[in-house]
């Protein structure tokens, strides 16, 4: 079992576009008391603008009014001040636009006094972008009682503001009925938010139909939560108003239809508007399809990078893996800790598998906890390899207990293999089952060898053919060495280069041997005994140095040879002695041909017998000739009985 530890949003914006009559385009504000009804977005929370729903919703004064009304402004005559060493531009700035705005105000004030429903709205409007809800109101009542929808809308605005939302949309209601797509926008989301979704999207659609961005926006999320396909069409309109929140949801849209060309295209319109989670998705879709390429890397670390600093965890957790592949540990764990505190387990993980293998047990357990407390029960399933490693084996149980528990399907198999080494089969087997169905391919490998033990063959093959499906090599070998039994040889060979490409060694080797005895494909026999060789297994080593003596390589024969031997295997330390004896090495060939015949090598001892006889030894030559005839095969058996027939008549002469 392997350690498990490795897979802010945007909201919407303002647009500062103005209609003909002045209106901004309304922007959806926090879910807040008394706050307009909010957009939906996907994911994670995101900053938003400090602003809220106020200036940027409202109507806008023209730049020529502004220009007129600065003009009627007393500006106070001085001396000339530029390049004064004390002087504060800055300062002298935001007094001169206050006394500005003072003077504006004064102005529009004085004419909604005498009865201007225009100036009314605009003072408040001025009033309201300022929080002056209570100044603000008359004004705009008047104007709006006068049939300006641009102050309709913003009335609508201020009600909502202070909780009046039903009278809040009766004046939207009036605005949009007058052609307002701020005021249908802000109906609309308000009438969805009441559960009133046909009456929602008449007025959605109507915002969007006049060009409202938001409304586009909204109008697709509303038909995205009904699983309507028009909502790609709105947000695809929205993405082209600008609308980032709109570009990274149509992202999402391409990609789970497997346009991941398309997907990628938008998710860079929208990281290009600094959206956090578009640039994720960017890097994650940028790193899938590099193949290991530098600059495809080096621009999904980019992005990555700019939506970490943008405030989203999973990014730096990405940045930080992908640090890590390059050979970067220290910066990798510095993106680490920066996502782990910031509550993202996946890196709390990442941190404690760094530190448990560098030997720091403390450390990556507190790691591991961070995980665990962020919600990420790969922590206590960690925390469970942990424990074993160090031999706490009841605290390990107590770990993947609970890993299990929350659905953690590797915990579970661990768990079963807990319970089943300690006898408790039944204990074992619903665990292995819920890791099965959950799917964990050890699981149902598992559950295979667990019905295979109790003579429960069919099962057994079912949960193997499960388990090899998914590319558990050991599974494919055990049915591929049914189908051998059963003398389906082509049935064999295809299951045997199923278990061969999933790893494993014993399958990478009989599929050699099946090559080598057909004949036909020696350099494919070659390539999988070398791969089996390179894993450890011991016959495949044998082998590959029987075959490297063949070719007269003797060196490379001893090799294999001596890394077989060195292993156990017992017929790699007779070869290695006959090759070293052919060598002139007699007395290291002996020590092989000792070890061998310790471990019980016929052959082994049956040359020990001989070699002792040329060095005059019959007593020692009996006792190995004894213990090849025990050992055998029948033909070494046979010619020890001979030799030692031999050895009787010349002691008794």
């Amino acid at each position: 079992m392997r350690l498990i530890g490795r897979n802010g949003g945007t909201g919407t914006e303002p647009a500062a576009t103005t209609e003909a009559d002045t209106e901004a385009w309304a922007e959806s504000p926090e879910r807040r008391p008394g706050a307009l009804p909010a957009q939906r977005t996907s994911g994670l929370a995101e900053r938003r603008s400090t602003g809220g729903y106020g200036p940027d919703s409202l109507v806008h004064v023209p730049a020529g009014g502004l220009a007129a009304a600065l003009g009627a402004a007393d500006v106070p005559a001085g001396p000339d001040v530029e390049g004064d060493p004390g002087f504060d531009s800055a300062s002298f700035e935001t007094a001169l636009a206050a006394r500005e705005q003072a003077a504006l105000e004064a102005r529009h004030r004085r004419a909604a006094d005498d009865g201007d429903p225009d100036s009314a709205a605009r003072l408040g409007t001025l009033l309201l972008r300022r929080g002056d809800l209570a100044d603000a109101e008359p004004y705009l009542r008047a104007a709006a009682a006068a049939g300006l929808r641009a102050a309709a809308n913003n009335l609508g605005v201020l009600l909502h503001q202070r909780g009046h939302r039903a009278e809040a949309a009766q004046w939207w209601r009036q605005a949009a009925v007058a052609g307002s797509a701020p005021a249908a926008h802000a109906l609309g989301l308000q009438l969805r938010d009441q559960g009133e979704e046909e009456a929602a999207e008449y007025w959605l659609h109507f915002a969007a139909d006049h060009g409202h961005p938001l409304g586009a926006y909204a109008l697709g999320d509303l038909m995205e939560h009904r699983r309507d396909v028009r909502a790609e069409r709105w947000f695809k309109v929205s993405a082209d108003a600008g609308h980032r929140e709109g570009a990274y949801r149509l992202a999402r849209m391409r990609e789970a239809a497997g346009d991941k060309e398309t997907a990628e295209a938008w998710y860079r319109i929208a990281a290009a508007r600094s959206h956090a989670r578009a640039a994720l998705r960017l890097g994650v879709l940028l790193e899938d399809r590099s193949g290991g390429e530098p600059p495809l890397l080096d621009e999904a670390a980019r992005w990555y990078r700019q939506s970490a600093q943008n405030g989203e965890p999973r990014a730096a957790c990405a940045l930080g893996y992908l640090l890590r592949d390059s050979g970067d540990l220290g910066a990798a764990a510095e993106w680490w800790q920066e996502a782990a505190e910031a509550g993202d387990g996946n890196a709390a993980n990442a941190l404690g598998a760094l530190h448990a293998s560098r030997g720091a047990a403390a450390e990556a357990e507190r790691w591991y906890r961070s995980a665990l407390e962020a919600g990420d029960h790969n922590g206590a399933f960690n925390l469970g390899l942990l424990c074993a490693g160090a031999g706490r084996d009841q605290q390990a149980e107590q770990w993947y207990r609970r890993a299990a528990y929350a659905g953690h399907r590797e915990a579970c198999n661990a768990l079963a293999v807990v319970l089943l080494q300690r006898g408790d089969e039944s204990g074992a087997e619903p665990w292995f089952s819920r890791a099965a169905e959950a799917g964990s391919v050890d699981g149902a490998f598992n559950l295979g060898v667990l019905y295979a033990g109790r003579g429960e063959q069919r099962q057994a093959q079912e949960w193997y053919a499960r388990a090899a499906a998914e590319g558990h090599g050991e599974a494919a070998l055990q049915l591929a060495v049914v189908q051998e039994q059963r003398g389906n040889a082509a049935g064999a060979l295809e299951r045997y280069r199923q278990a061969a490409a999933g790893g494993s060694a014993e399958g990478a080797f009989r599929l050699a041997s099946v090559l080598d005895r057909r004949g036909d494909a020696d350099a494919e026999a070659e390539h999988w005994y070398a791969l089996a060789a390179d894993a450890g297994h011991r016959r495949a080593q044998v082998r590959m140095g029987v075959r490297a003596a063949e070719r007269g390589a003797l060196e490379i024969a001893e090799s294999w040879y001596r890394r077989a031997a060195e292993a156990g295997s017992r017929s790699a330390a007779f070869n290695l002695g006959l090759l070293l004896a052919r060598q002139d090495s007699e007395a290291e060939a002996m020590l092989w041909y000792t070890r061998a015949a310790d471990a019980g090598h016929g052959r082994a001892a049956l040359r020990l017998a001989l070699l002792a006889l040329r060095r005059g030894e019959p007593v020692q030559a009996e006792g190995w000739c004894r213990r090849a005839a025990d050992y055998g095969p029948a033909e070494v058996a046979e010619r020890a009985g001979r030799l030692l027939g031999a050895l009787h008549a010349e002691l008794s002469a």
